[in-house]
């Protein structure tokens, strides 16, 4: 898994689409849908608010959601980004992972002061790390020829001893 500033090193122009889909809204906070999986292994789906600070990917999520259930349990997840009002390019940017829970209060507050952003007290921080990223556009639109076209980026495992 990787953050999404590893990610933004290793794939630049993919993260910047990722993120212009990501943060339609204001610089550093931006809406989503959130996949999660139930008890039962059955997909959940959820509108999410998101943050990005200092190049990391965060969501906060209150403790009696059954999103924040879904993650505490089992953290892997995937995210679609909300698509543009007028979406004739056919955009479409997700990505999928694994969350990691911060408990950290001093970097808590940090990016709720970064963000200027209300969050109440009991909200569970979690970092959405990285395992898979994927951008879609249409080519030849409004041809015969029209199709997707995706840019996709994988992890890749650290080094043995990196």
């Amino acid at each position: 898994m990787k953050s999404w500033k590893e990610f933004s090193q290793e794939e630049p122009e993919l993260a910047l689409r990722g993120k212009q889909m990501l943060l339609q809204a204001r610089c550093c906070m931006g809406l989503g849908f959130l996949a999660t999986l139930r008890k039962d292994g059955a997909p959940r789906l959820h509108p999410v608010s998101l943050v990005l600070s200092e190049d990391h990917l965060f969501v906060f999520i209150p403790p009696k959601s059954p999103k924040c259930g879904d993650l505490k349990r089992d953290g892997r997840y995937a995210l679609q980004a909300c698509p543009p009002p007028e979406n004739e390019l056919g955009l479409e940017f997700c990505i999928s992972g694994a969350v990691k829970c911060i408990a950290d209060p001093n970097i808590r507050q940090g990016i709720i002061n970064q963000a200027a952003i209300f969050v109440e007290e009991p909200e569970q921080l979690f970092e959405l790390l990285l395992d898979r990223a994927m951008y879609t556009y249409l080519v030849d639109q409004g041809t015969p020829r029209e199709h997707p076209t995706h840019l996709i980026w994988h992890a890749t495992p650290a080094a043995c001893g990196a």
